[in-house]
C-alpha cells in the first residue's frame, strides 16, 4: 500500500529531502565528519519548509523543519519544568581524587564477585545530566536529573538540540520505549561566543559552560530559540528499556547501540581488564582532556558486565560497581603584572589582567579577564600582587583569589576602574546597580566608533565586504564615524587609502550598493541598539514593520511583547531620543536603505482588520483545525499580538488538545480568559477560513 508520501511528486521529495538532512545533520552533529556545505544543506531545509508549507497534512513530528517554532515544539512548551518521576533512579556516583582509592574500589568488586571483573573507563563529561525516552523510535520526553527520583520535563529545549535525532535510527526493530542518559554540554566556543555576548551588553557572565548550560536547557520563555541560539550538544553513556533482552549484557556494547542509533556518544571509552591500565587511561586523559571541544573534570570507572551489576548492586545513593575519579582543578600561582582595560562598541569598559606568564592546563597563560568593576573589588586586587589562576570551565583564565599573605614591596595601589576612557580620554561612568562602566563618548571614541561600524558591516548585519584595518583606516583617513558616511564614499576618497587600487575601491562600493536590499530586520539588527540582537530585531521588525512605528511605541506596548523586557525597550527608547542616532537613521533612509517593509514582505503578515486589536494571545496546544503557526499569523493579521508565555499582560488564552497544566493553573490564577479552539472560532466567526 502507498503511503501519502508516495501518492504525488512533492510528497515524494519531502519523504527525500527528510531522509537527505537527517543523515545530513548526523554526519555533522555527530559523527563530526560533514559532507555537504552550511549552504548546501540550508537550501535543502528552505526547501523542504517550503514543501511542508504548502503540503501541512504531510508534517510529520520527526521532520528536521520541526525542531523549531512548530506545533510539536509548542506541545513540549507547555509541559516545561513539569516534575517527573523516572522510570529508574538517576543515582550519582562516588568520587575519588587519588588512585590509592580507585584501586581499593576494584579490589572490592573483584571480592564481591570472587574474581577479575572488566572496566570500562570513560569521560566524564561536565555538563547538565539528562535522561531522553523515545517511544516507537520517535522522542516521547527529556528530563532533568532533579533529585534523582524526580525531573523537570525539557522536552522543548532538548527537540532542539540537533545532535539529538527526533527519531531513533535502526536496522532492526526497536523495544516500545528505549531511554538514554547522558550530559547536556556547551562546547568551548559557543561558551567563548555567548559570555563575549554578554560582557557587551553588561549582563552578568556564565562562570562555566556547565552553569550556562543548565540555565539554557531550563529556560522557560522561547525555549526552543533559546537553545538554537546558544547551540549545546549532547552526549549520551547509558542505555535503558522494559524490554531486558533487548539490552546488551556488556556496557561497551551498549555505547556502539547507543551510537548505532544515531547518538553522540563517547568514541574515546576503554575496555581495562587491569588497574595499571585503567591508571594509564587516567594519566592519558588528564593531558590530552584540554584539546576537547567540550569540558570534562575526570573519569567513569564502571564495570562492564551488567550481570555484574544485578551482583554487586547499590547503596542509597550511588551504584557499587561504578566511581568517577576526579582530575585536581588546575591552578596556578602567579604575579599581576599590570591590568589593561579595553573599550567595546557598546562602551561597555573591560579589564583584562596581564600576568606572568604560567602554565596551565596544558597551554601558557599571560592574561586573564577581570570582567568588570565587582570582580576587581571582591577580590581585592593590588597591582603587583601574586594571584592564584584557573581556567573557568577550562576555557577562560580567571584571577580566583589573590595571596595577601605573599604580598611585599613590588605590590602597589588598589586596581580600579578608570576614571577616563582608555581609547578617547572622555570621562567613564558606573552604571547604576550594575558592576559595568562605560564611556559616553558614544560617537568620537575610536573603538566605540570602529566596533559600530564593524557590527554595521558584518555578515549577520549588512554583510558589506569590510574588514577590521580599513574600518580603522577609513575611520582615521576620511573621518567615518557612523555607518551613513559609508554611502558617500567615493572610488575617489578611497584612491587615498594606503593599499587601495581602483580594483578593490570598486569592490568595497559594489558591496555598499548590494547592501542597500538588506531587508529591515538585519538593517535594525545593524543599527547596533544596545540589547537588540538578531533574533530580537527581527521580532521587532515585523511587529513595527517600521523604523518609525518602533520608534513612536511606548514602553508598554513594547513589553507586552514577548522577550521584550524593560531593559529592552529602555534602550529602544534611549536610543530613539538621541538626535545623533535620528539624524543617522534619516541619512541612512536617505540613500536607499531598508527602514521598513512593505506590506506582506519578508513574512510580515497584512494586517486586514483591527477586530483583535489590543489583546495580547497565548496559544497553547494542538489545533484540530489550524495549525499554531497559522493560528499565530491569524491573529496578527487582525490586530492581536501573541506571545509564548502566560503573564500578567496576556488577555486572551486560546487552547487547543494537551495543554500543560502549569500554563492552565497560570492563566487560572491570573483570572486570565481562556477559549478552546472551538468557543475561539464560535466567538470570532469572521476569522473560520479567513
Amino acid at each position: 500500500m502507498k503511503s501519502l508520501f508516495d501518492a504525488t511528486p512533492d510528497g515524494e521529495r519531502i519523504a527525500e529531502l527528510r531522509r537527505l538532512l537527517v543523515q545530513y545533520e548526523y554526519e555533522y552533529y555527530v559523527l563530526n565528519r560533514p559532507t555537504i556545505s552550511d549552504r548546501e544543506f540550508d537550501g535543502l531545509m528552505h526547501e523542504l519548509e517550503a514543501l511542508e508549507a504548502a503540503h501541512p497534512e504531510l508534517i510529520t513530528p520527526d521532520s528536521p523543519t520541526q525542531r523549531v517554532g512548530s506545533e510539536f515544539i509548542g506541545v513540549a512548551e507547555s509541559r516545561a519544568g513539569e516534575k517527573v518521576p523516572h522510570r529508574e533512579p538517576m543515582l550519582s556516583l562516588s568520587n575519588t581524587y587519588n588512585k590509592g582509592e580507585a584501586e581499593a574500589f576494584i579490589s572490592r568488586m573483584r571480592e564481591a564477585v570472587g574474581g577479575s571483573v572488566p572496566l570500562v573507563a570513560e569521560l566524564k563529561y561536565d555538563g547538565a545530566s539528562i535522561s531522553v525516552t523515545y517511544e516507537k523510535g520517535l522522542l516521547s520526553r527529556a528530563l532533568t536529573r532533579g533529585d534523582g527520583k524526580v525531573g523537570e520535563d525539557i522536552t522543548a529545549a532538548i527537540r532542539a538540540i540537533p545532535s539529538v535525532p527526533l527519531r531513533l535510527r535502526s536496522d532492526t526493530p526497536l523495544p516500545d520505549i528505549v531511554e538514554v542518559r547522558g550530559e547536556v554540554l556547551l562546547p568551548r566556543d559557543a561558551f567563548r561566543a555567548l559570555n563575549r555576548k554578554r560582557e557587551e551588553e553588561g549582563l552578568p557572565l556564565f562562570a562555566n559552560p556547565r552553569n550556562a548550560v543548565a540555565g539554557t536547557i531550563k529556560t522557560k520563555e522561547n525555549i526552543a530559540r533559546v537553545v538554537a541560539d546558544r547551540k549545546p550538544t549532547c552526549i549520551f553513556y547509558y542505555l535503558l528499556s522494559p524490554d531486558k533482552s533487548w539490552l546488551p549484557p556488556m556496557h561497551h556494547d551498549r555505547l556502539e547501540r547507543i551510537k548505532e542509533m544515531g547518538l553522540r556518544t563517547s568514541e574515546h571509552y576503554r575496555i581495562c581488564k587491569t588497574p595499571e591500565e585503567l591508571f594509564a587511561y587516567i594519566d592519558e586523559w588528564d593531558e590530552r582532556r584540554h584539546a576537547l571541544d567540550v569540558a570534562t573534570d575526570g573519569i567513569v570507572v564502571k564495570a562492564d558486565d551488567y550481570r555484574v551489576h544485578d551482583e554487586i548492586g547499590w547503596t542509597a545513593k550511588s551504584p557499587k560497581w561504578a566511581m568517577a575519579y576526579k582530575f585536581d582543578a588546575e591552578e596556578a600561582v602567579t604575579r599581576l603584572l599590570g591590568v589593561t582595560f579595553q573599550t567595546a562598541r557598546t562602551g561597555v569598559i573591560t579589564p583584562v589582567a596581564e600576568l606572568d606568564p604560567v602554565l596551565l592546563s596544558g597551554t601558557t597563560v599571560s592574561r586573564a579577564s577581570l570582567h568588570n568593576a565587582g570582580i576587581i573589588e571582591e577580590l581585592g586586587l593590588r597591582y603587583g600582587d601574586w594571584v592564584t589562576v584557573e581556567k573557568g570551565g577550562e576555557i577562560i583564565p580567571k584571577i580566583t583569589s589573590v595571596k595577601v599573605d605573599m604580598r611585599d614591596d613590588k605590590t602597589g595601589e588598589p586596581v580600579r576602574m578608570p576614571e577616563v576612557c582608555p581609547s578617547c580620554g572622555h570621562p567613564t561612568h558606573r552604571l547604576e546597580g550594575m558592576a559595568a562602566t562605560i564611556c559616553t563618548n558614544e560617537w568620537d571614541c575610536p573603538a566605540q566608533v570602529e566596533g559600530k561600524i564593524e557590527h554595521f558591516a558584518s555578515r549577520g548585519a549588512m554583510n558589506i565586504n569590510l574588514g577590521p584595518q580599513t574600518v580603522h583606516l577609513l575611520a582615521e583617513n576620511l573621518r567615518v564615524h557612523d555607518p551613513s558616511r559609508l554611502y558617500r564614499l567615493t572610488e575617489e576618497e578611497l584612491l587615498t587609502l594606503p593599499g587601495f587600487k581602483e580594483a578593490k575601491a570598486r569592490n568595497l562600493l559594489t558591496s555598499l550598493e548590494e547592501s542597500k536590499k538588506t531587508p529591515f530586520n538585519k538593517v535594525l539588527f545593524a543599527l547596533g541598539i544596545k540589547l537588540v540582537g538578531a533574533r530580537v530585531a527581527d521580532k521587532l521588525a515585523r511587529e513595527f514593520g517600521s523604523i518609525d512605528a518602533l520608534f513612536s511605541a511606548s514602553p508598554e506596548t513594547l513589553t507586552a511583547l514577548d522577550e521584550i523586557g524593560p531593559m529592552i525597550a529602555e534602550s529602544i527608547r534611549l536610543y530613539a531620543s538621541e538626535p545623533r542616532n535620528l539624524e543617522i537613521v534619516s541619512e541612512l533612509k536617505g540613500v536607499g536603505l531598508n527602514l521598513s517593509f512593505g506590506e506582506g514582505e519578508n513574512g510580515l503578515p497584512v494586517r486586514e482588520s483591527s477586530l483583535l486589536e489590543g489583546e495580547t494571545v497565548v496559544i497553547s496546544g494542538v489545533f484540530s483545525s489550524i495549525s499554531r503557526d497559522e493560528l499565530k499569523e491569524l491573529l496578527t493579521r487582525h490586530g492581536a499580538k501573541t506571545g509564548s508565555g502566560i503573564t500578567g499582560k496576556t488577555t486572551l488564552f486560546v487552547t487547543g488538545e494537551n495543554v500543560g497544566p502549569s500554563k492552565l493553573q497560570k492563566a487560572e490564577e491570573l483570572g486570565i480568559r481562556r477559549l478552546s479552539e472551538e468557543e475561539f472560532f464560535r466567538t470570532y466567526p469572521e476569522l473560520r477560513g479567513s
